[in-house]
């Protein structure tokens, strides 16, 4: 049966009124499939559950709609949680109750021998036990397995005694995996592969798999990122259908203004954006008003305009939600000819935008707002360094970019000081921690990497952007339309009294953290300071995550009550439903919203781009350490940002590697962990490591199958003992 006519018959299936939900061997023999079409099967369900249009939860697939949320406490003494196995063989659930973690709940600590079969990211159901485990923490036992989090792994291919295993990436399974006889696919040892778990291993059983697709040999270019790809189960080809829809559109489009849009095209309108942009979704304009007030135009691409609700590029929009952005390539979220080419924001071209018009005073306060659909015509596009030369020396620059852009220049870096300055008045928080890009040769690898400054010219963008969003925001909750949010609940009460604690440790005066302008003078008194790096490690250990939802709930970081993301439709899918619900405003209609589909889809959303950037973490991980790999005793300054009983994770300040520097590696001393201060302690000398410090470092050892990095410690930060080959980052 092929996929299409398969997916027609399940979605019939579903949409039955007497249908029950079924497990996927039971859907397999009902459709009469033979046990090796089950995999693509479940692979199928899968892509249908993340599009929205069934559900898939406990193991069995449900019509969409149904009740997707399993109870959070199966009985009095069971739970409902998400499983992380360790390398060693135990692990920990996180339990699913509401407020479980904001009221300082621990996650619970489960034995080896009591894990089963569960691998990490599995939802569970597990019980309690009456015992504790290591330093008290609640234990318990895995009773069942409710949902996998995937079926997919990749690994190294050997043989052994007559027999093919695979070796798979990172510590979730410290045995190989048996996969069948050896040369399946025409296989060969030390290729990268990727196989499908038929059978997880536990305790009692090495468990069971089978090769489904060879990516070629252990380091051959290319092969990390495909590896980081499947492993993800990131997509990375768009089906025929919905590049078939996005040509139809671009067939479709004539550069001429339809008379519902406003014409904005004699407006002098910039885009400013890393100079390796390749698509442009936002721009923006800047008046002065005959009354002395400012009118900030914010113009972004109307992707809604090309990506209809229930088309074939709004389901596979949904289902990626996000565009994903690893070292070598982008995965786009719409296909290029849309969101390089119809959408972009590209100078002389004529583009349909959705515009937000703000009217400030000069002092900056906003006293007008309108929105419309629009048709712009970008006059210049313009990159983040050419803005800060610009800032650095004006003058030199007006035969350059013409007295127009000269002047908008001039008045958008006048009006964002303003904008910012108030928004930190108001409690907004703000942390100065370093970013490094690595920088690749034509091959994929590492070659150099450089220091990524929020400039001034980075800041006029981003209060331009918050502003809008919060405009928009505003104007959907005043309609009273539910629609998602980008919300940051604050830290739990047990972060912040724990924070207060370490910042009271390095001699920081504070009258508690409860308090956000306490919290922001901290980081403010701090910036510049030899206690940056320790403080505000700390501060960003102690929030929380940044997720979507539909709740009322505000946006703690930016200080603001109301929030949510408009201006990225071509990489974001959140910011794209909210340009539908403010089409609507505009056109006068009554939008259709519903809050249960948005509670599902924030989750979605929020769980796809928590995935992207792990996927983003873990393949720029991999190219360090295939860098290092021969580069042991290569020295570096590093700052710690981890602090644990074992040992002190760190991360290049020069070369964004990041590792562990055993204690045991540590003979100066004997060392304790002292938890309220997030440091190692010396009991004879008194030497002390904390959170934040920054100390000088070699390699000392890399295991790129498991994707580990050892280092050793040198001394303090500075200290030159060099090998010959010392990384020189490209400045």
């Amino acid at each position: 049966m092929i996929e299409s006519e398969l997916r027609e018959t399940i979605l019939q299936l579903v949409a039955r009124p007497d249908y029950q939900p079924i497990k996927i061997r039971q859907l397999a023999e009902h459709l009469g499939l033979s046990k090796g079409e089950r995999a693509s099967l479940r692979k199928l369900v899968k892509r249908l559950a993340d599009r929205g249009e069934v559900a898939y939860v406990g193991g069995r697939l449900m019509r969409a709609g149904a009740d997707t949320q399993p109870a959070a406490r199966a009985s009095a003494n069971q739970l409902v949680g998400i499983f992380r196995r360790m390398a060693a063989g135990h692990g920990f659930v996180r339990p699913k109750l509401p407020g479980w973690q904001e009221s300082g709940g621990e996650d619970i600590y489960i034995p080896a021998q009591y894990a089963g079969d569960a691998s990490s990211g599995d939802e569970v159901v597990l019980e309690l036990s009456r015992a504790r485990g290591p330093k008290g923490k609640l234990r318990g036992r895995i009773l069942r397995v409710l949902q996998r989090q995937t079926y997919q792994f990749v690994g190294t291919y050997f043989e052994q005694a007559g027999q093919g295993y695979v070796q798979v990436d990172g510590t979730v399974f410290n045995r190989p995996i048996p996969v069948g006889d050896p040369g399946a696919k025409n296989v060969r040892p030390d290729d990268k592969v990727v196989f499908e778990m038929v059978r997880f291993p536990s305790p009692w059983h090495e468990g069971e798999g089978v090769i489904t697709e060879v990516l070629g040999p252990r380091g051959q270019p290319g092969v990390d990122t495909l590896s980081i790809i499947r492993e993800f189960d990131l997509p990375d080809q768009f089906p025929p259908e919905v590049l078939e829809e996005a040509r139809r559109e671009a067939d479709a489009f004539q550069e001429i203004i339809p008379p519902w849009r406003r014409d904005l095209t004699e407006l002098t309108i910039v885009t400013i954006d890393p100079e390796d942009a390749r698509d442009f979704d936002d721009a923006i304009s800047l008046e002065k008003l005959p009354n002395g007030n400012w009118l900030l135009g914010v113009h972004i691409a109307d992707v809604a305009y090309f990506v209809r609700p229930q088309s074939a590029l709004d389901r596979e929009a949904r289902h990626r939600s996000t565009s994903v952005y690893l070292p070598d390539r982008v995965l786009p979220m719409l296909p290029e000819v849309i969101s390089n080419s119809l959408a972009s924001l590209q100078p002389g071209k004529l583009r349909y935008t959705k515009s937000v018009f703000l009217e400030y005073t000069p002092e900056g306060d906003r006293v007008g707002v309108e929105f419309c659909h629009s048709a712009i015509r970008s006059t210049k596009r313009l990159t983040y360094e050419q803005v800060d030369a610009f800032l650095a020396d004006p003058a030199a620059w007006r035969r350059k970019l013409g007295v127009k852009v000269h002047d908008l220049l001039g008045g958008m870096h006048q009006l964002a000081m303003t904008l910012r300055r108030r928004r930190l008045e108001r409690g907004a928080l703000e942390l100065s921690l370093p970013e490094i890009k690595i920088l690749l040769d034509d091959q994929g690898r590492v070659s150099g990497a450089r220091l990524i400054e929020h400039t001034e010219s980075h800041q006029i963008i981003e209060e331009f952007m918050l502003a809008a969003n919060e405009a928009v925001a505003q104007r959907l909750r005043d309609a009273g339309v539910p629609f998602l949010r980008r919300i940051h609940k604050p830290p739990t009460t047990k972060k912040l009294r724990d924070l207060a604690e370490f910042v009271q440790e390095l001699g920081l005066k504070t009258n508690g953290l409860e308090d956000r302008f306490e919290l922001q003078k901290v980081l403010q008194q701090t910036t510049g300071r030899p206690e940056q790096h320790a403080v505000h490690y700390a501060v960003l250990r102690s929030l929380q995550r940044a997720v979507y939802s539909p709740e009322p709930e505000g946006h703690f970081a930016l200080a603001s009550s109301c929030y949510c993301h408009f201006t990225s439709p071509i990489r974001r899918y959140p910011d794209l439903t909210v340009h539908r619900l403010l089409g609507a405003l505009i056109d006068g209609r009554t939008p259709k919203s519903d809050l249960r589909d948005l509670l599902i889809l924030g989750q979605h959303c929020s769980d796809r781009e928590e995935r992207a950037e792990l996927a983003e973490r873990e393949l720029t991980k991999w190219k360090l350490l295939a860098y290092l790999e021969n580069r042991i005793g290569m020295e570096m300054d590093a700052v710690i940002t981890g602090v644990e009983s074992f040992g002190l994770f760190v991360q290049g300040l020069e070369l964004p590697a990041e590792g562990l520097i055993h204690v045991d590696s540590l003979v100066d001393d004997y060392y304790y962990y002292d938890r309220s201060a997030h440091s190692l302690c010396g009991r004879l000398r008194g030497n002390q490591f904390r959170l934040g410090d920054v100390v000088r470092v070699a390699v000392a050892r890399v295991d790129l199958d498991r994707r580990e990095l050892d280092f050793r410690l040198v001394g303090p930060a500075g200290k030159k003992n060099l090998p010959s080959d010392r990384f020189r980052p490209r400045r």
